[in-house]
């Protein structure tokens, strides 16, 4: 089993991650744009053309599976992705997790890049899921940047910044940009809330690994022989990871992984 992944860098980790705990036994394919990276200022045109540059070369390799590990690019993508590439290979988007950050019922916050804040479909999910439950979108400028390049000042800054826009009442958090989930203790650090009731983050790499397996009709597997291979490209070219997913520890397992 072989299952692609494509984002504009980095974030896609947190996703990969979730699939080689899950099943050790599958090769992962992970497709980045470091050329494009970030994806979020771009036109929804650009940032479409770009996630389908990254699928194509993904679908090369010819894998099972693909997961699109981007809140922006499923926003602006995913039915292009699903045009081009379904029903021979399933495609599966990134939705930010409002529905279940929502069923505590507290006040809740969507952390998202500014063009993820902004966009209708972001609006939509709250008013769907999120309806009769306060929730305040917050944009996390330069956030997904800093973490790309494992900057830690620029990643405190705009933490700092994102957690002064939201309400010290917030009981749960969304993280609506994959690259987030990378930081999830830093941003833990930066919310203010009493010690027997923490704000709860909710990202959604788990589910997306889980979906994509349901969609191929198999079930999680940790305890699977790690025979899992790894084949990572970048601008569509075959690549090592960069430098800087050292510091996170949803890399440790991957970088293990055999190569091709």
């Amino acid at each position: 089993m072989k299952i692609a992944l494509i984002d504009s860098g980095i974030g896609l980790l947190a996703a990969a991650a979730a699939l080689r705990r899950m099943r050790p036994d599958a090769s992962l394919v992970l497709a980045s744009d470091p050329g494009g990276m970030p994806w979020g200022p771009r036109t929804p045109e650009d940032i479409t053309a770009r996630a389908r540059a990254c699928a194509r070369a993904a679908a090369a390799q010819r894998p099972d599976a693909l997961i699109v590990a981007c809140n922006t690019a499923t926003v602006h993508a995913l039915d292009a992705l699903r045009a081009e590439f379904e029903p021979d290979l399933p495609v599966v988007g990134t939705v930010p997790a409002v529905k279940p950050a929502a069923a505590g019922g507290g006040p809740l916050a969507v952390w998202a890049t500014p063009a993820t804040t902004a966009s209708p479909y972001q609006r939509r999910l709250i008013r769907e899921f999120a309806a009769g439950t306060p929730a305040t979108p917050v944009p996390c400028h330069g956030l997904a940047d800093a973490i790309e390049r494992a900057d830690d000042a620029a990643i405190d800054a705009a933490l700092a910044a994102a957690a002064a826009l939201t309400p010290p009442d917030t009981r749960a958090l969304v993280l609506g940009c994959t690259h987030y989930e990378l930081v999830a203790d830093r941003i833990r650090s930066h919310l203010p809330a009493a010690a027997d009731r923490p704000v709860a983050l909710h990202g959604s790499a788990t589910a997306v690994a889980a979906q994509a397996l349901r969609r191929l009709g198999t079930a999680a597997d940790p305890a699977a022989p790690a025979t899992g291979r790894l084949t990572v490209l970048a601008g569509g070219e075959e690549a090592t990871l960069p430098e800087a997913v050292r510091r996170y520890p949803e890399a440790q397992a991957l970088l293990r992984a055999p190569v091709g």
